[in-house]
């Protein structure tokens, strides 16, 4: 490929500087950012003999977890609007308030599941605090790294599977065992909140209005089993009408009408038209999957659906360098992050919080 060299230098430089940073820990950032993890199979097997915190540790273990200034945990065997909000939500929000860690701002960063937990704080957190006389939360923004707060078809294959309502097949049995694993033989807590129906009637237009930021893959680490029951271009675990935010329930094969997940710029017709309140697609890459773009290895390139968004009066964005490849009538243009073909996507996405 031919590369539009103009700041090729300069984003060389920065690559250096940001693989330097990420390797002494955390840099001094405007905002605290607060992690929210997403559904824990291994917690809807034995309940129990789960250790919540333990395992929010260790979700975010590959890159983020010593990067981040607070986690909330939660049981993936609980509901969001039950217990998971009263046991798990609440003393977390009490906690950040009393200690102003928000004063001068949060980013939440979400992978998965967090988004819809995130959209479900970002609703009710200033009535929660206030009427326990307490200072709501500055809640900059959210980062939703491949987000299912659109739910998951996925989900409700796996709801009517286990509960009888639908026939057990092969191909069902194969899907989720690759997304839940082979010892999953109920159907409880937030596998009925990913259902789609379900997941979209979650706190659907929250008042505020900080920047839902979304960060989307479109790779697969499942050789296709799930795909059958996912519409459109998906990660292997939620559907892109889910991780770009759109308003629709649709088969969208990008996040942008003029960009592909690839990065080849060519009209997308079946791109998304229309979004959440506030959610902003940035990146999307097809060398990533649901589960690996949170984590620290690097995958291949991520192009950009926006190139900048404003949080807080300040400015996210992403600096991009152009490409082609082939000749005459078969010539392709691309658009990638600019050292995407270096740094991961998770790297990407922690330089860009201000």
């Amino acid at each position: 490929m031919k590369k539009n060299k103009s700041s090729i230098t300069l984003s060389s430089l920065c690559a250096v500087l940001l693989t330097l940073s990420a390797s002494f820990g955390a840099v001094s950032k405007e905002y605290k950012t607060i992690l929210i993890h997403g559904l824990q199979p291994q917690q809807l097997i034995n309940a129990a003999g789960s250790n919540v915190e333990s395992d929010g540790a260790s979700y975010w273990s590959s890159y983020w977890g010593r990067l981040s200034d607070e986690r909330i945990d939660w049981p993936s065997y609980e509901r969001i609007e039950g217990k998971i909000a009263t046991d798990w939500i609440w003393p977390k929000l009490k906690q950040f308030s009393e200690s102003k860690l928000c004063e001068a701002g949060c980013v939440l960063v979400t992978h998965s599941t967090g988004d819809l937990v995130a959209r479900y704080i970002i609703d009710n957190q200033e009535n929660w605090l206030t009427n326990a006389g307490l200072e709501p939360l500055n809640i900059v923004a959210t980062f939703d790294i491949a987000g299912a707060g659109g739910g998951s078809e996925l989900a409700d294959i796996a709801v009517s599977a286990l509960t009888g309502a639908a026939d057990w097949s092969s191909v069902v049995d194969r899907a989720l065992k690759w997304w839940l694993g082979s010892d999953v033989t109920e159907a409880v807590g937030v596998l009925h909140d990913l259902k789609v129906n379900n997941a979209r009637r979650i706190a659907p237009v929250p008042d505020d209005r900080a920047p839902r930021l979304r960060f989307v893959a479109e790779g697969d680490d499942f050789f296709g089993a799930t795909k059958l029951f996912l519409k459109g271009k998906d990660d292997g675990v939620v559907a892109l009408h889910s991780s770009c935010g759109a308003s629709a329930v649709e088969s969208f094969e990008s996040c942008s009408r003029s960009i592909a997940t690839d990065g080849q710029i060519t009209s997308q017709s079946d791109g998304v038209q229309g979004f959440m309140p506030y959610h902003f697609p940035m990146i999307m890459s097809d060398n990533y999957s649901h589960n690996n773009i949170r984590n620290a290895a690097h995958k291949g390139n991520v192009t950009v659906a926006n190139h900048t968004a404003q949080i807080g009066g300040q400015a996210v964005s992403f600096q991009t360098v152009n490409e082609s490849s082939g000749h005459w009538f078969w010539k392709k243009h691309y658009r990638f992050v600019a050292n995407s073909n270096n740094l991961s996507a998770s790297e990407l996405i922690y330089s860009a919080i201000p």
